[in-house]
């Protein structure tokens, strides 16, 4: 599968009413507690791995995959052992 490039994720992004796109690093094994954010969110996997869960239900997401999360959707986040990096457009 060809990703695309980050401009071109950006640009799609903004066309689509997202106000703000940027590239996230996570380290390797971290794990990120409850919580939610005031904006909603469309995101793609570019590198490594991570499980996402939401309510009951873990997503497990690789490199290539998108996501989305509407806001104030409570989820924790567990990186896998590289870590992973995803680049997030965010509608504020």
């Amino acid at each position: 599968m060809t990703l695309p490039t980050f401009d071109q994720f950006k640009a799609t992004s903004l066309a689509a009413g997202f106000d703000e796109v940027l590239v996230r690093e996570w380290a390797p094994s971290q794990q990120v507690a409850s919580h939610s954010h005031a904006f909603e969110v469309s995101a793609l996997v570019v590198r490594g791995d991570l499980v996402l869960t939401v309510g009951e239900q873990e997503h497990h997401l690789k490199a290539g995959d998108p996501f989305t999360l509407a806001r104030d959707t409570l989820h924790t986040e567990q990186y896998g052992t590289d870590g992973a990096t995803f680049w997030v457009a965010r509608k504020n």
